[in-house]
């Protein structure tokens, strides 16, 4: 059963509750997307992966593997980063990923948190 909006407005207070705080990438990455899905009553192994494996291109053609920390198919792709990192480089990296993904799979919305840049912001 679907929640209702009310719900979701509560569980969504919560977890900003929750995570007011968080500053840490790798203790925190994956439990704050787990709560974040919860929000909505879904669990994240329904719609995304974390550490997504793909080929990246860097620099001149080369292509080496890496991991998108959280990866939604045709919706959504994350690079978390922790508090005061550069997210210049976090998208310059969330980008270099594409190279990797297949066509039908590429998100309309990059996270590089806190950032959030959505379709022709891209």
């Amino acid at each position: 059963m679907p929640l209702s909006w009310n719900e979701i407005k509560s569980r969504a207070l919560t977890f900003s509750r929750t995570w007011a705080d968080a500053a840490n990438e790798d203790s925190q990455g994956k439990p704050f997307w787990i709560d974040f899905f919860e929000i909505f009553g879904i669990t994240d192994k329904r719609v995304a992966t974390f550490e997504h494996a793909v080929r990246k291109l860097l620099g001149d053609k080369a292509k080496v593997d890496g991991f998108v920390d959280l990866f939604w198919p045709g919706m959504l792709l994350v690079e978390q980063k922790s508090r005061g990192k550069n997210l210049d480089a976090a998208l310059t990296q969330a980008l270099s990923y594409f190279s990797g993904i297949a066509e039908r799979d590429l998100p309309q919305i990059i996270i590089e948190s806190p950032r959030i840049l959505r379709g022709s912001n891209l």
